[in-house]
């Protein structure tokens, strides 16, 4: 890479000006990058993952190389680390990790997007990325912090906004129940079925987190899944006039317990099931149909790219409530490339309030 310089300089009552050319040879900072090691056999461990040094590669024409700043690890990845047909294709072990990336374009063979524009896209684990510039969105850091465009202006924030409107569609004065309340997800869940004039009741591993859904996002009541003595007895209280949308973040015995709560004409966008992420067997748990069937309930899964055309009017939104303040979020960061596994598997440690990210730069 090539950098023109400009400059100036007096002697006597002579300006002199001139042009000089410094050759920035990338080649010689290296490239981290972080490969899929091995399958793991119920919960990953730190041999999953494997850190390899690079030299910065090169780009072709239609690609740009990019700097990163942010890395997302969400739990959705761990269903990738199977062997197994998804709606996404399962990790190749010997390969780069790949997910969520925010970060800075360094070099470019692309007619619109120039060195220097922030983008964000599916970036491998690494410190520079080659991308494809079709595949990349950029983002103005003058509109709002980028990290955000992993977390609430993202990924978690659009599943939450197409998951509860266009599926829950929850009504002024309904029972809203949120399990996985205090993550990435379900935090916005929460604060959107406040706005839509809904009682909110969040379920969270932590009293750290029951606070924080309280008395920061206004979520009226809150249950610790991990203290409680008796989860239905609790969520009954909390629901006193039932549950008309579940947003389903978590499965397992959470779910058993507020599925026998359920209203008539009930919504479930089934978002995702981290309880059962690391079994080796699919355990057997209550039948739930009989509850569906006899309360007319809907049980509906979602990926949240099925609404990829309504993007714009899912970012425009959650972009206005942030501006407002209407929106809050938070952000779990660690810093360096290598505190990347260690951020992935606190996912399922419950460790994370709001969006877990790494920071590379």
């Amino acid at each position: 890479m090539e950098l023109n310089l400009l400059f100036h300089y007096q002697i006597g009552s002579n300006v002199i000006f001139g042009e000089t050319k410094i050759q920035l040879n990338m080649a010689q900072e290296k490239n981290k990058k972080i490969i899929f090691n091995k399958r793991p056999v119920g919960v990953p461990d730190e041999d999953c993952f494997k850190f390899l040094e690079t030299d910065i590669p090169e780009i072709s024409e239609g690609q740009v190389l990019v700097e990163i700043h942010y890395l997302s690890v969400d739990p959705y990845m761990r269903g990738r680390m199977n062997d197994r047909k998804s709606y996404i294709a399962p990790f190749q072990v010997g390969e780069v990790f790949t997910g969520g990336a925010v970060g800075k374009i360094k070099a470019s063979k692309d007619k619109k997007l120039k060195e220097g524009d922030f983008v964000v896209g599916m970036m491998s684990w690494e410190n520079y990325a080659v991308v494809p510039a079709k595949e990349l969105t950029k983002i103005s850091p003058e509109l709002a912090p980028i990290s955000t465009s992993l977390g609430v202006l993202g990924m978690p924030g659009l599943t939450a906004y197409f998951g509860l409107l266009e599926i829950g569609k929850p009504k002024d004065g309904e029972t809203v129940v949120v399990s996985g309340a205090a993550g990435a997800v379900g935090t916005i869940v929460g604060q959107i079925a406040k706005m839509k004039g809904c009682r909110v009741v969040g379920i969270a591993g932590s009293d750290e987190k029951i606070n924080y859904l309280k008395n920061n996002l206004g979520f009226d009541e809150g249950i610790n899944y991990k203290t409680t003595k008796n989860l239905r007895a609790d969520l009954k209280a909390a629901c006193p006039k039932g549950v008309d949308v579940y947003f389903e973040n978590v499965g397992g015995e959470i779910s058993d317990t507020v599925i026998t709560l359920l209203n008539n004409h009930a919504r479930i966008p089934l978002c995702g099931q981290i309880a059962d992420y690391n079994v080796t067997e699919m355990p057997m748990g209550p039948r739930w149909q009989s509850y569906l069937l006899t309360r007319m309930a809907l049980l509906q899964g979602f990926i949240v790219g099925q609404f990829s055309d309504k993007y714009g009017e899912g970012l425009k939104q959650l972009a206005t409530w942030l501006k407002e303040g209407k929106l809050k979020y938070k952000e779990n960061i660690l810093e360096g490339i290598e505190s990347t596994p260690d951020a992935f598997l606190g996912l399922f440690k419950g460790e994370n309030i709001g969006k877990q990210l790494v920071k590379l730069k």
